[in-house]
């Protein structure tokens, strides 16, 4: 009876093992589309409401996904602290925060990144091409990572589960 649940708690623990990489594959799609979304109201919000660039942060943080509103709620705080810090400052403070809780990659991390380089530095219509050009690459990283996600979340679900029991008929 022991070997059995330990060997039951083996093939589980293999699973979960499985579904929290796969979870990881699945996540991304849905925080780049989400963060594309977001980046249209910080673009719509800055080039046609003309709103400043922390009351514009506040605002998609206050509309955006659960997941990515604390990287622009971040950003608009870091802005408002009078800490002195410039709109690249704060971001690459926020991102450094919300990278390690978000299920990005480095390329996307780097879109970002060249994003933050940009904002606050220009017009509203500089912003604005900034804006759309991290969208196209976000895009673009998109179709990726839905491609990867349909490749690797069934492999790694069985993954798993076939490793632990594995590892059972090894010890058995």
């Amino acid at each position: 009876m022991l070997k059995i649940l330990a060997c039951l708690v083996i093939v589980s623990a293999g699973g979960i093992c499985g579904m929290l990489v796969a979870r990881g594959y699945s996540l991304r799609p849905v925080e780049l589309r989400s963060l594309k979304s977001a980046l249209q109201m910080l673009e719509t919000e800055i080039t046609y409401a003309a709103t400043p660039l922390a009351e514009a942060l506040g605002l998609v943080a206050a509309r955006t996904d659960c997941r990515l509103a604390p990287l622009f709620e971040e950003t608009r705080k870091e802005l408002l602290s009078m800490s002195g810090c410039t709109a690249k400052e704060a971001w690459e403070k926020a991102l450094f925060k919300f990278y390690p809780r978000s299920s990005l990659i480095g390329c996307d991390i780097s879109i970002l990144r060249s994003l933050g380089g940009a904002l606050g530095i220009s017009d509203s219509s500089g912003q604005s091409k900034h804006l759309r050009l991290a969208m196209e690459q976000i895009g673009a990283e998109l179709e990726k990572a839905e491609v990867s996600a349909l490749q690797h979340v069934k492999l790694w679900n069985y993954l798993g589960f076939l490793g632990g029991l594995v590892i059972v008929l090894i010890f058995y």
